[in-house]
């Protein structure tokens, strides 16, 4: 097999014999074993299935494709996705929809590959509401996906990776091919993952492709969507590992402070994710904050920034249509060095979760300078019973039993106010585990506020996974403002899953475990902070996203026309029809 790079899997042998289905004058081929026209049912009851974090229904899914807000509130998600096994190949666009980011609806694949030994990488997606491209002269909500088509010969050689695109009359349901694909041709195997976004200056859309083994991100733009011009190259910066992938150009504000008020929003961010060779192994996203004027994209410094302190948060993709507001985006919570081969795949059918969706901003942070901040995005629409709330004048610590929560997962918020920087030790200490009383293991956490000020998080003593390359301790370090004399924790934790907001979102990390047994013990402690220090505490139960839509058998249908599922979806969260 080649097993260069997360989007070079050989995809080998993937399909059986199927037929063409028309599309206008484009074809699509069809494995006989792959549903269209409704969605893929799945099984979310496992143990380890996150439930408020999105995973494939069933099969292998990686990068996140194509995300986009619609004029109706409605977010879509595409991603790549496998719906016959539970390991990479076979390459679809899988896509779900949702209105608060935590409760997903699947639906339908949204892309097939055109032809066989052809196969659908990574790509984007846009709203053309002024009808640039032509294919939507009588409305406003048309949708072109651009991606990568990529061919695979019989004795598995990789053939040229060229950019395609479709185009969607049903507000991003349904696609059909455009029948003069390619609109931007190739020779090059490794050229790969359009990101494509309209710039109102220039009056153009414009594209960020990977030459993926040159370390060059191309610049090119478009009237159309159909006909593209190169630009420039934005090459050999920051980590470059064995190759890019997935670059994001990205317009967000920039705020005075963290949590302040915006001061421009004339900001830019380009993201490129590299894998192999990221600093922890495996698979990692860099960003670089700087100007774009339509053409050319220009670094405020020359630092290298990573999105993620932890080791499981990868080629994440920013929502188009929030153009003026905070960037948005969701990344494939996983790490090509043991995405393959985790535990979910022969006991649970599938493979893969994305991160919770993270709002940001740029700002400057004490000693750092520029940061991506990452929110998390409002979680109020799965917030369930409160578990414990609590405040401490300086130490304290508190245990909370979270068994009864069904769902199995909960959310952290902790602010410590009234810190006096000069009075802090090297072991002033805020720490939270979770743990099984059943099986005794244990993820582990917690900040030390004085010396180095590390945030760390060890999943080493979680034993239902074993991998060489899954790293098990992990820490960050975190000036928190010294000058406010305040710092925030948020986390979840969702069976096999913690995410952590580090600071106010200065820091963010994600991380994977596999535990035997459900960790079911929250202990949290605060130890040696000054006098005058004040701790609070909250803990909740979350909901599960999916629990409610499960027929008796754990079974969520999706979005299948005229059913009785179907009426509940569109009750609860008002999808438009299909």
């Amino acid at each position: 097999m080649l097993a260069f790079g997360g989007h070079n899997l050989l995809l080998g042998a993937c399909l059986a014999i199927g037929g063409l289905v028309a599309a206008q004058s484009a074809t699509t081929y069809v494995n006989p074993s792959v549903p269209t026209g409704t969605p893929v049912p799945g099984v979310y009851t496992g143990a380890l299935r996150p439930q408020v974090h999105f995973s494939p229904p069933a099969g292998f899914m990686n990068d996140p494709n194509g995300m986009f807000v619609d004029a109706a509130g409605v977010w879509h998600l595409y991603y790549q996705y496998n719906p016959t096994g539970v390991a990479a190949g076979n390459q679809h666009w899988g896509h779900a929809t949702s209105t608060d980011l935590y409760h997903w609806v699947n639906q339908p694949i949204a892309l097939f590959p055109p032809e066989e030994g052809v196969y659908v990488f990574s790509g984007s997606a846009v709203v053309d509401a002024d009808n640039t491209s032509g294919f939507f002269p009588n409305q406003t909500n048309g949708v072109v996906a651009v991606f990568t088509l990529a061919r695979y010969y019989d004795d598995g050689s990789a053939g040229p990776q060229t950019q395609a695109i479709a185009y969607s009359l049903d507000g991003g349901y349904s696609f059909e091919y455009y029948d003069k694909n390619p609109v931007i041709d190739s020779t090059s195997s490794q050229f790969r993952d359009p990101k494509v976004f309209w710039h109102k200056p220039s009056k153009k859309w414009v594209a960020v492709i990977a030459f993926a083994q040159e370390f060059v991100v191309g610049v090119y733009t478009s009237p159309d969507l159909k006909a593209w011009t190169h630009a420039s190259n934005f090459s050999h910066h920051g980590l470059l590992g064995a190759q890019y992938e997935c670059p994001n150009l990205v317009q967000v504000p920039v705020r005075d402070s963290v949590g302040g008020s915006v001061i421009d929003e004339e900001a830019y961010v380009m993201t490129i994710s590299v894998q192999p060779g990221a600093p922890l192994g495996g698979s990692a996203t860099q960003y670089f904050p700087g100007r774009f004027n339509g053409t050319h994209f220009e670094t405020f410094d020359a630092a290298t920034r990573l999105t993620d302190f932890g080791k499981d948060n990868y080629a994440a993709q920013f929502f188009s249509g929030l153009e003026g507001k905070d960037a948005v985006s969701i990344g494939w919570a996983s790490n090509w060095q043991y995405a393959q081969t985790v535990p979910t795949g022969p006991a649970e059918g599938w493979r893969s979760a994305m991160t919770l969706a993270r709002r940001s901003y740029l700002t400057n942070a004490t000693r750092i300078g520029w940061v991506l901040v990452d929110e998390l995005v409002d979680v109020t629409p799965v917030l369930d019973i409160v578990l414990q709330q609590e405040t401490w004048d300086g130490n304290g610590s508190l245990a909370v039993d979270y068994s009864a929560v069904e769902s199995n997962a909960i959310y952290i918020d902790v602010n410590v106010t009234g810190l006096d920087a000069s009075l802090v030790s090297g072991s002033s200490l805020f720490s939270l585990s979770f743990s099984s009383p059943v099986s005794g293991e244990t993820v582990r956490s917690g900040f030390y506020f004085g010396g180095d000020q590390p945030f760390f998080v060890d999943r080493g003593l979680v034993r239902g996974f074993d991998n060489v390359f899954f790293t098990d301790k992990f820490s960050t370090a975190d000036v928190w403002n010294a000058t406010a004399g305040t710092w925030r924790f948020q986390g979840v934790v969702d069976r096999s899953i913690y995410e952590v907001f580090v600071d106010g979102g200065v820091h963010a990390g994600t991380f994977l475990f596999y535990p035997t047994q459900p960790l079911t013990l929250l202990s949290l402690a605060a130890a040696d902070l000054p006098k005058g220090t004040k701790v609070s505490v909250a803990v909740w139960g979350l909901e599960s996203a999916w629990a409610r839509y499960e027929d008796q058998n754990g079974t969520v249908a999706g979005n299948v026309t005229g059913s009785a599922k179907r009426d509940a979806y569109e009750a609860d969260f008002k999808l438009p029809e299909v």
